[in-house]
């Protein structure tokens, strides 16, 4: 298995979930855990979370910030990392904010995945389970973001939905 998309809710334990069985797949020899941080500090709540999650990964993983060139650094990861991406909905915040063309950004994701060599877990929110929003940017930031995990869902190995701590798999499906 190569690649692992991780859903949830706000604080449902989808990051720890990654980190935990990326952790258990960089136990093999040569193994190098990565951490791709999606996040920017655009205030001083944000920049000590950041630090905070940086010092309870420990100096073991090395750390890529690709708040918008999340293909790039995927494409840089070579056979022996072990990468979790935190978070995509933050990736594709970002992506819009910066205005750029979302189906070609969801499209190079897609494509960066499907060639990367790396261990992969992609972590993200799960926005589509409450109420429409009563705006049109909130809608589109939902559409899209639920888009994008159907891309990649249906090339991912592994889809594991997390609520309360809890893991359920979505793909493989059990017999």
């Amino acid at each position: 298995m190569r690649l692992t998309l991780v859903l949830g809710g706000a604080r449902s334990g989808k990051t720890a979930y990654a980190l935990r069985e990326a952790e258990a797949a960089a136990s093999a020899p040569g193994a190098i855990p990565v951490f791709i941080a999606t996040a920017q500090a655009w205030d001083d709540e944000m920049a000590a979370r950041i630090a905070r999650h940086r010092d309870e990964r420990g100096d073991r993983w090395r750390t890529v910030d690709a708040p918008l060139e999340l293909t790039q650094a995927l494409r840089a990861l070579g056979p022996g990392e072990v990468a979790v991406v935190d978070c995509l909905t933050l990736w594709l915040t970002n992506v819009m904010l910066a205005e750029r063309d979302l189906a070609e950004a969801r499209a190079e994701l897609v494509a960066a995945v499907g060639q990367a060599t790396a261990r992969l877990f992609l972590v993200s929110n799960e926005v589509g389970l409450g109420i429409v929003p009563d705006n049109a940017l909130a809608r589109r930031f939902r559409d899209e973001a639920g888009w994008l995990h159907q891309a990649l869902a249906a090339v991912a190995d592994e889809v594991i939905l997390t609520a309360a701590g809890l893991p359920l798999r979505l793909k493989p499906q059990s017999p």
